[in-house]
């Protein structure tokens, strides 16, 4: 391995030239070898893939919001795959007016999908952005959805936020840097000028940080967010003096992290300052400096306050404890705080779509592993609420049929580490069952037990499923986060060893029918746990996985790399180089048997380049003393997120679960 400068080089290292034909031959190959080993599933795959499809309502519609005189809601239409979005003026009963088909938008692109709509204050202009590539580099269109006329005006490579000024003809958009993607700048552009014209209103010129726009809830405001891991920095302007100058609310400082909303004459403010697991805080909007600041919801050690809404009665509280999230209802003058039931041992609830400020009725979104996607109206006056919408499963879905349960591993140093299960019981068996393992345990970003349609043909062929709430996430409060980050990392991957363990003991499956699967910081996870523990697990499936840590983060060119120093460290010192590549996935493969692994990217990916999955494989290849599968799929169409199609996405999942349940020799055909 040579490094020059910041840039590893290894035999390997061609692989990142994305447009050499040789590299786009090479992964072509690698996709026909999956096809060729899989082969022998490919009818089984294709019904799998009929049988996901085939529980998801065609037409299906959300539940419609009230934005002032308009319900915007969207809907689809049979065999179509993006969204008709639409909206009713008044009353849900009053003429239906289509202000953007995307399906006809995507004609003749492989891959299609919409980052924002911004209706302008005045609810005459659309502003969307929309990616054609996968890659997060957006473009932005407008169009008068009265007259159904499009303007002329177009946006190129922006980041697809937008925030319209009150006077209906100023819009505040993102730009990216060209090479690492990250957002940096904003510009105001006024309807009928040419783009070059623009107004650049703020840059941010520190390359750990990244910029957002957007609109506050009351639309007095527009804000611009300064984001790293450990920092932010708010910026406002009046809504209605689109050409003044922004103010800074506090400046940034480290390891403060703030987030900010407008209510009336105050920004409330949610902060960690003096505060681990953050508290609330309101300061005038004309005195802003923190010794303004006063305290509406103070600081708990067991709860983690993540986010609030606001309302002209109450304020709502989005909390979390012990892994579980709670929604507390605080009146905003006198007696009646409580917070909204809840009533299954593992389950995800979060503040909905609530655009309206003078109501009492909180919309609020709930499902749990057995639960499909369901949204609520909850009164805060009677404490009352009406179900407006649960996920429609067809194929005769029953819920009665499935169990959720928690239980909880001990990791090595003792911590307990929670773990959501889902199961059929009438398919358990007294040997135990092939059990799914998921994974993730990364920036602050906490698993839910959340349901999946597509997940019951694991389900019903056998399959129990499990969520592992390693340390990295923030299930447990923002310590829970800090305890797999830096120099304690190795904690997530300890913590999901724990896990597993402690699911063969239950006697709930055995070593060889226990699979794991992760994706992108997940994918480092599945990287890092089969390198330590490579005898653990039958199978493994790696998603856009992070695995060649090293590379990446040596380089600052790349893409994510300076604002993710405070997430595995700053390799460029030695003590966090030597930490990090001892568990760096790509460098730690060891001549030894690896179980079965599915590894899946895309070409087009902004966030986990391609090339750091596929020389992971290729140094697999080499170095494995197995004769284990080992496969790499490349979607050639796609970044991130896969497919764009609401049916097509569903493809590369056939496969993966083709893989697992071929495995586990469950694959009926």
């Amino acid at each position: 391995m040579e490094q020059h400068g910041h840039v590893r080089v290894d035999q390997y290292y061609w692989l990142r030239e994305r447009d050499n034909p040789d590299v786009l031959a090479y992964l072509r190959e690698e996709n026909a070898h999956a096809r060729r080993v899989m082969a022998h599933r490919s009818r089984f795959e294709d019904n799998l893939f009929e049988e996901i499809k085939s529980r998801i309502r065609q037409d299906d519609s959300s539940v419609p919001a009230k934005y002032d005189d308009y319900y915007y809601y969207t809907r689809y239409e049979e065999g179509k795959e993006y969204p008709v979005c639409c909206r009713k003026r008044e009353t849900l009963q009053a003429r239906e007016e289509v202000i953007l088909d995307v399906n006809a938008l995507a004609e003749g692109h492989e891959f299609f999908a919409i980052g924002e709509m911004a209706m302008s204050a005045d609810h005459t202009l659309l502003a969307y952005s929309f990616d054609t590539q996968g890659r997060r580099l957006y473009a932005v269109r407008f169009r008068n959805v009265v007259t159904g006329e499009w303007l002329e005006d177009r946006l190129e490579h922006v980041t697809g936020d937008l925030a319209w000024a009150n006077d209906n003809r100023n819009i505040f958009y993102g730009t990216q840097d060209p090479d690492t993607l990250r957002a940096s700048k904003i510009f105001r552009h006024t309807l009928g000028c040419p783009p070059s014209s623009d107004v650049p209103v703020f840059e941010e010129t520190d390359e750990a940080f990244s910029v957002t726009v957007f609109k506050s809830k009351s639309k007095r405001y527009i804000l611009i967010a300064s984001h790293q891991t450990v920092s932010s920095e708010y910026r406002y302007l009046d809504a209605d003096r689109p050409a003044g100058a922004f103010s800074v609310i506090v400046p940034r400082r480290r390891f403060h992290e703030y987030e900010v909303e407008h209510d009336g004459d105050a920004f409330y403010i949610l902060t960690n300052w003096n505060a681990k697991n953050f508290r609330l805080m309101k300061t005038s909007v004309h005195r802003t400096d923190q010794a303004s600041w006063e305290e509406v919801l103070p600081h708990r050690d067991d709860v983690l306050l993540e986010s609030f809404e606001l309302f002209r009665d109450f304020l709502v509280a989005e909390e979390r404890h012990r892994g579980l999230v709670r929604l507390r209802v605080i009146p905003r003058s006198g007696d009646g705080e409580h917070s909204v039931e809840m009533n299954e041992p593992a389950y995800l609830a979060g503040l909905g779509e609530n655009p309206s400020y003078e109501t009492s009725t909180l919309r609020y979104v709930y499902t749990s592993m057995t639960t499909p996607h369901s949204v609520y109206d909850y009164d805060m006056r009677t404490r009352t609420q009406v179900l407006r919408k649960r996920e429609d499963i067809l194929g005769g879905f029953l819920a009665s049929r499935y169990s959720t349960e928690r239980t909880w591993a001990t990791a090595p140093d003792g911590a307990q580490i929670p773990i959501s299960l889902v199961y059929r019981p009438d398919r358990r068996t007294p040997t135990g069952n092939p059990l799914l393992l998921y994974g993730y345990g990364a920036y602050g970003i906490s698993l839910d037990a959340a349901f999946s349609s597509s997940r019951l043909s694991l389900l019903d062929r056998g399959f129990t499923f499990a969520i592992a709430h390693v340390r990295g996430g923030e299930e447990l409060g923002r310590e829970w986060y800090e305890a797999g980050k830096l120099l304690r990392k190795k904690a997530t991957f300890t913590d999901f060893i724990a896990c597993a363990e402690h699911l063969i003991r239950q006697g709930r499956t055995g070593r060889e029918r226990l699979y794991a699967m992760g994706g992108s910081a997940g994918g480092l996870l599945m990287g890092a746990v089969i390198n330590m523990r490579p005898d653990l697990f039958h199978g493994v499936v790696a998603q856009v996985p992070f695995v060649d840590l090293m590379t990446t983060m040596l380089d600052p060119t790349m893409p994510l790399t300076t604002g993710e120093y405070d997430e595995w460290g700053d390799p460029n010192h030695k003590t966090y180089y030597e930490y990090m590549v001892s568990y760096s996935p790509y460098d730690q493969i060891a001549a030894q048997a690896y179980p079965h692994l599915l590894v899946t990217t895309g070409l087009h990916d902004s966030q986990v380049q391609y090339w750091e999955p596929a020389k992971w494989v290729a140094k697999l290849r080499r170095m494995k003393t197995d004769r284990n599968r080992l496969l790499l799929h490349t979607n050639m169409d796609a970044g991130h997120g896969g497919a764009s199609g609401r049916f097509q996405r569903y493809k590369e999942l056939a496969f993966i679960y083709a893989f697992l349940l071929d495995l586990a020799n469950l694959a009926d055909e």
